[in-house]
């Protein structure tokens, strides 16, 4: 009996019992562009497959049928990519992509084949095994490359025209018999006809072929085939889809988690009293806001807007010429009127401009120049989707000058765009019923969910560049690009509905919660407030000056063990099944050899390293920098010239098998790449701290989160926090955890006051980060503790502090020995500016369970070390 839970349900369970997932392997992680990060979900996704694909699972059948159900902007194509590259190196060389849309078949193409595209998904060089790989296009599957990746792109629509009416060089049923083939489905929601016609209890015997039937005829065809479907809204309400994929869904990570895991954009429904032309300008100013606040930060972005139009191509071509006579006739006091405007963002967008000394009379050129009529574009004309398709897929293109889109429906699926930041609904009406919420609100909420993929950058303080970073700073400047914004009508019946499509679409949490967090009167008061410093360090670029080998840099395995090369000797046998085939082949010059590297010739290790994009002098020489060639790479024994290669099999004229010692040293390179890779880091945290004022760095904050999470309830420390003149804040919203430390302090700090005073706690909601020493990884600890000696040194402590629950403990190990790090290196230092001050570390985690052992380390590390030299740091 199948089970009732899905395939990836199944695998989850399994990886939390402890079945190990599978490492990443360098197939995948050394030929994907650098460009592309991988995220925790798509090594997930990964995993899974590799997994199953790996293993004898119960109920796992032949040939392969699996479906990845990944939301709009996750990174479906780059699963896609990685697949590819993993499944070439288990055999298979025969891609067929397919989709329904010919805009999709297009955005592929660009980001499988064109290395010049900013999205192209493959390293520049593709390596796997040591042998170089190309990608090629093909028309079908007959006198390919057996070398190459050869991908045959098409719509579903062509496929089953080519299939089931005979053309010259289409693809044909005998190509899917002869050869294995991995069939990638994308948008894949559309094959499934028949299924549905079976829900519907039509009559399947007088059927016509049809699009879903046409796929399992490729797919059957031979059992080593494999169907990979990729969609981000797969069925689980009709019942024949959801016992059709209940075994084949391997991975699920729908538009609910990404947008909880902040790798999308928040959804702002602007909803106001305003004609459509009003509406416009308000969407414009908002747009220039974007732009201005990016650039005040060192981001490029050019911020795109999309109108809307409802049902015809002659409505938007209405909107683009009243547009452009918009933009035409603006004046200064058109944008003037939005000054009294009681929507917060407009006037913070002000409120900048003024700061920033941009009059009105410029805003307004600056609109007439960014969206001149050159730089519109309207997506409805069907014969002039080659043209508009190139310039649509490269919006983020720093030469791409287009700032506006009008459509209709052109852009419902295969629109990857980052830096779509308004959408402007340029219509009054709305299609709703009684009694339930009409299609075409329901489009509107798909689209939203479509625009809203994450415009990446990097602070600082906030390294990771794909996620959303001030959902706990909600008054940040920057949090505006964060956001999309969509403007409609102020009609309550239609803001209720689409709030409720974007719900279900996932794109809306409507258990979030905005609270406020407020240093308190008194604490503003305190002379810590007004004149008090807090030592922070900084993030810069990694100095790998002291490294002049690889051992300096990383344990080479290959030191420990030479790298081994097998020359095979392609030497078999036949048994039949009455044979005793134990006997083993007998096979001669079967035998091994070390060589050294510097007993290659020079000419072969040059092109191995020619072929790894890895060892170019450039990367070299950052890693390396007193490496002064490549010579010097290839014959020192601090670099290659210490290496050796064991050879094995048949060695029999191994002097001049220059293309076995070619790829031997090219495996070597490789290795010695993915090792190298584990250990370097672009960045570093000072171990100089520098003084900030606590009035600059800790401030009021506007913080949003769910109200099913313990952070939502602080009735345990409520009363505490607001009668304790040594909490800083009004409220604590943190973990139960947290809470718990709280209250450990308080009767900590009543025990004493008779060493300690001015004592102080303030909790970090993001307010400052420390960096790593070791690799600048940022650190935000949950709170910092000053208190100043009684004893008439004014020796004044800042403590950091991390509680964390036992579950997350060994994730973040690595915190809790950063904060033994700091302890150590200032143990004996005093920084000496004005007042004597020591800064440290509590070197190990709060635990609720084990808070007489924190007490006891707290109380160790405030301990003064004896006959200490005053220093500074």
């Amino acid at each position: 009996m199948m089970s009732e839970q899905f395939l990836h349900e199944q695998l989850e369970i399994a990886f939390n019992f402890g079945i190990p997932k599978p490492e990443m392997p360098d197939s995948i992680t050394q030929n994907l562009s650098p460009a592309f990060e991988l995220r925790p979900y798509q090594e997930a996704a990964f995993a899974s497959f590799i997994h199953y694909f790996n293993n004898d699972i119960p109920g796992k059948e032949k040939p392969l049928h699996l479906l990845f159900n990944m939301a709009t902007g996750s990174g479906k194509t780059l699963i896609m990519a990685g697949l590819i590259l993993h499944l070439y190196e288990k055999g298979y060389r025969n891609f067929l992509f397919f989709v329904n849309a010919t805009n999709i078949i297009e955005k592929t193409k660009d980001n499988f084949l064109n290395p010049r595209s900013t999205k192209y998904l493959f390293s520049e060089n593709i390596y796997i095994e040591g042998e170089h790989v190309a990608v090629t296009e093909v028309e079908n599957f007959e006198g390919i490359n057996e070398k190459s990746i050869n991908i045959c792109f098409t719509t579903i629509q062509k496929l089953h025209s080519d299939l089931t009416a005979e053309k010259e060089n289409a693809l044909t049923f005998e190509d899917f018999k002869k050869k294995e083939i991995v069939l990638l489905a994308d948008e894949a929601h559309h094959i499934n006809v028949q299924t549905r016609s079976q829900q519907l209890e039509l009559n399947l015997a007088e059927q016509k072929p049809n699009w879903e039937n046409t796929v399992e005829n490729i797919f059957n065809a031979n059992a080593n085939n494999l169907l990979l479907e990729f969609t981000a809204t797969h069925d689980y309400e009709t019942p024949a889809i959801v016992d059709k994929y209940r075994d084949k869904v391997i991975y699920r990570y729908d538009l609910v988690n990404f947008r909880n895991d902040r790798f999308s954009k928040d959804v702002v429904l602007v909803h106001s009293d305003l004609d459509p032309q009003s509406r416009i300008l308000q969407a414009l100013i908002l747009n220039q806001y974007k732009e201005l606040v990016a650039a005040d930060n060192g981001i490029n972005l050019k911020p795109v807007i999309l109108f809307k139009a409802q049902r015809t191509i002659a409505q938007s071509q209405e909107n683009k010429a009243n547009f452009h006579k918009l933009i035409d006739e603006l004046t200064a006091g058109q944008i003037d009127k939005f000054r009294e405007s009681s929507l917060e963002i407009l006037q913070s967008a002000f409120r900048f401009l003024d700061k920033k000394g941009i009059t009105t009379e410029a805003l307004v050129q600056r609109l007439k120049f960014a969206f001149r009529e050159a730089h519109c574009l309207s997506v409805n004309n069907e014969n002039e989707k080659e043209t508009y398709q190139l310039r649509l897929n490269n919006l983020e293109d720093k030469g791409n000058p287009i700032r506006a889109i009008f459509a209709v429906q052109k852009l419902n699926e295969g629109w990857d765009v980052l830096n779509l930041f308004d959408i402007v609904r340029c219509y009054e009406a709305r299609d709703s019923g009684k009694s339930k919420i009409g299609k075409t609100t329901i489009s509107e909420a798909q689209l939203i969910g479509r625009g809203a993929r994450y415009f990446p950058f990097v602070l600082p303080d906030h390294t990771d560049r794909f996620r959303r970073k001030f959902d706990d700073d909600l008054d940040h400047e920057l949090r505006v690009l964060e956001e999309l914004h969509y403007h409609s009508i102020h009609d309550s019946r239609y803001i209720s509905e689409i709030r409720t499509a974007l719900i279900d679409e996932g794109m809306l949490d409507e258990r979030l919660e905005t609270r406020h967090l407020k240093l308190k009167a008194e604490f503003k008061n305190t002379d810590l407030y007004k004149h008090g410093i807090v030592w922070l360090n900084k993030q810069v670029p990694k100095d790998y000056q002291h490294v002049q080998s690889f051992a300096d840099l990383a344990k080479l395995s290959i030191k420990q063990k030479n790298y081994e090369h097998t020359i095979y000797t392609g030497t078999g046998d036949v048994t039949t099944i009455m044979e005793d085939n134990e006997t083993p082949v007998q096979q001669k010059n079967q035998s091994s050899r070390d060589v050294h590297m510097v007993d290659i010739e020079p000419h072969i290790v040059r092109s191995a390293i020619a072929r790894n994009p890895f060892f170019t002098f450039a990367l070299l020489r950052h890693y390396f920098p007193h490496l002064a060639s490549i010579r010097e790479f290839i014959t020192s024994g601090n670099y290659l010239g210490g290496l050796a290669i064991t050879f094995k099999g048949n060695l029999a004229n191994l002097e001049e098998n220059r293309a076995e010692k070619l790829a031997a040293c090219e495996g070597l390179l490789s290795q010695i790449e993915s090792e190298v890779r584990k250990e370097i880091t672009e960045y570093q945290g000072t171990k100089h701290f520098y003084e900030q004022q606590i009035r600059a760095v800790f401030t009021d904050k506007t913080l949003k989160f769910s109200v099913d999470t313990p952070r939502a309830d602080n009735s345990d420390t409520a009363y505490l926090v607001k009668v304790r003149d040594w909490f800083a804040y009004d409220t604590l919203y943190g973990t139960s955890e947290e809470k718990a430390f709280v209250q450990m302090l308080d009767r900590w700090i009543q025990e004493s006051t008779k060493t300690y005073e001015d004592i102080y706690l303030i909790r970090n909601e993001g307010h400052f980060s420390l960096y790593n020493f070791s690799d600048g990884i940022p650190f935000q600890p949950d709170f910092v503790l000053f208190l100043r000696e009684k004893n008439g040194d004014s020796l004044s402590y800042q403590l950091f502090i991390e509680p964390k629950g036992e579950h997350l403990a060994e994730t973040d190990r690595w915190k809790e020995k950063f904060l033994q790090d700091i302890r150590v290196e200032f143990r004996s230092k005093i920084l000496t500016e004005n007042r004597k001050y020591r800064i440290i570390g509590v070197p190990s985690f709060y635990h609720e369970r084990y808070e007489n052992q924190f007490k006891d380390d707290l109380n160790m590390a405030l301990k003064t070390p004896s006959n200490t030299p005053e220093q500074d740091n």
